[in-house]
């Protein structure tokens, strides 16, 4: 089946929710009647996006807030030490009902809806932001980060248990809460803050483990103190190896636990049984979603939107041999905690990755800071899915916007990737952030006489559907008066680039 779009053309001067510019958006979209797998993987390496079954790329150069394609390498990831913290309060949670709650009112950045070209995308921004963000003020921010380190310092038994305080800013992606009404719980100290010139305070339990150890020196210096070691009494051996993203995700609960949660992958079908009954609870948890996070109003949550935008695919079901077990296509991994859906992450299975589209949670478990639990996992299962498909190892989280503090927390999931918007090839984002921090728009590719290497290099080999018949766009064009037709054209295959333009089908009528 080839793929089949509609294209739309160029749109400029629209509301962007980003940074709240009445005009300063400017995109070009088409419709995909059908994609395949292949083709959309394609489209999203030359920074091109899907919200529902519309496709857009932002117009990089033109656009207020330019939307970089973010990658990160699952293979390599290693989760941050706020990354940790989410999955031990998750466990906690689960084995013992434990909440720790700070502030949970998510206030989500700017989603008003954006009128874009024949209504087709109008959740356009929504459909990228996972809202599940808070933002701290640095001087905040650099206070956690200084109690950490003197924790750490401070409980060398208990380091490779230790969840930290810090970069609060990964807990709520999205939402750009203001600094007044977090709270963030730590243990209260005497004093302004910490006297430096006095040793720092030590557990109890650390020192009298200790005068132990001391003792049984001074009474046998060398047996009984060898064999107190061997026995697997302190000083305890610090593993050199850190716990892997599996291990803190997947760590064993208690047989009386106090909640069971299962992670189920359903294909995006209402042909699908699991989907199809699944529907209303659901959809439920979306309207539930959008009321409270976005404050939309019913009805601009109807069934009709959340059919159209995160039921909607143009994406076909592939199931190739080679490929994983699901197959390829586009889902929703459902969160079930105790018998009910709390979270729905939204993505599509690709050759080379998983995409995210969506997230959306039930705000009663902002608590258990969602956002980033469900990427946590959705990495975790990019590289279950890598042991049998070796190509697919990689998890695109959509765009990221330097220009927009609320959409930096994607650049926490190291190591990670920009796309180059001129020559579309990956640079690491460490050596990106410094030309973003002089320009909203860049070029990432330091080498000048770089060219994008996909680029349309034969225009009349574009595939064209009219009047139920295909045909290159070299004959096409022969039969064809308007004027502007060649120039929209000629701006679709360079935008798609060669190889796209030759496999799929646009349609003119």
């Amino acid at each position: 089946m080839a793929s089949v779009v509609e294209y739309k053309g160029f749109k400029a001067g629209y509301h962007c929710g980003y940074c709240d510019s009445r005009e300063g958006k400017a995109s070009c979209g088409m419709w995909a009647h059908s994609m395949t797998v292949q083709d959309y993987q394609d489209l999203i390496d030359r920074g091109w996006r899907r919200s529902g079954k519309y496709v857009y790329k932002p117009i990089m150069n033109q656009t207020c807030c330019p939307q970089y394609t973010i990658r990160c390498r699952p293979l390599q990831f290693q989760p941050s030490k706020s990354h940790k913290k989410v999955l031990k309060k998750v466990l906690k949670f689960l084995a013992k009902g434990e909440i720790l709650r700070r502030n949970c009112e998510d206030e989500p950045m700017d989603s008003t809806m954006e009128d874009s070209v024949a209504g087709d995308f109008a959740l356009i921004n929504k459909l990228d932001i996972k809202c599940d963000l808070k933002m701290l003020s640095s001087d905040l921010k650099e206070s956690l980060e200084s109690e950490e380190k003197k924790k750490e310092k401070n409980s060398k038994t208990e380091e490779s248990n230790e969840l930290t305080h810090s970069q609060a800013i990964e807990d709520k992606l999205g939402s750009g809460e203001p600094l007044h009404s977090i709270k963030v719980h730590m243990v209260p100290k005497p004093g302004k803050g910490a006297d430096l010139s006095k040793p720092p305070c030590r557990k109890a339990k650390e020192i009298r483990k200790e005068r132990k150890m001391l003792k049984l020196m001074q009474q046998n210096p060398a047996g009984e103190f060898e064999s107190f070691q061997a026995q697997g009494q302190p000083p305890k051996a610090k593993s050199n190896q850190p716990k892997s993203l599996e291990d803190l995700i997947f760590e064993s609960l208690p047989e009386n636990a106090s909640h069971k949660l299962e992670v189920r992958l359903v294909p995006v079908s209402f042909e699908d049984p699991e989907f199809k009954s699944s529907f209303s609870q659901s959809f439920s948890l979306y309207v539930k979603y959008q009321m409270a996070i976005h404050q939309d109003s019913p009805h601009e949550c109807g069934k009709t939107q959340f059919t159209r935008f995160l039921c909607s695919s143009p994406l076909e079901a592939e199931n190739p041999p080679n490929g994983p077990e699901c197959g390829y296509g586009s889902f929703h991994q459902q969160y079930w905690l105790d018998g009910k859906i709390i979270a729905v992450g939204v993505i599509d299975i690709l050759p080379y990755c998983v995409s995210s589209v969506y997230l959306y949670y039930d705000p009663d478990y902002s608590f258990l800071s969602l956002g980033v639990y469900s990427a946590l996992r959705e990495i975790a299962f990019t590289r279950q899915l890598h042991e049998k498909t070796s190509q697919l190892s990689y998890y695109y989280m959509g765009f990221y916007i330097h220009s927009c503090p609320k959409m930096k927390y994607k650049g926490q999931y190291r190591p990670s990737d920009l796309l180059c918007p001129e020559t579309y090839v990956w640079v690491p984002i460490e050596q990106c952030l410094p030309s973003l921090e002089n320009s909203k728009y860049c070029r990432f590719n330091q080498d000048p006489e770089a060219v994008d290497e996909g680029r349309s290099k034969e225009p009349d080999r574009v595939r064209v559907f009219h009047k139920k018949a295909i045909m290159p766009y070299g004959v096409y064009k022969k039969h064809q008066k308007d004027p502007s037709e060649e120039a929209t054209v000629l701006q679709y295959a360079n935008l798609v680039g060669q190889a796209c333009s030759e496999r799929m089908l646009l349609f003119r009528n």
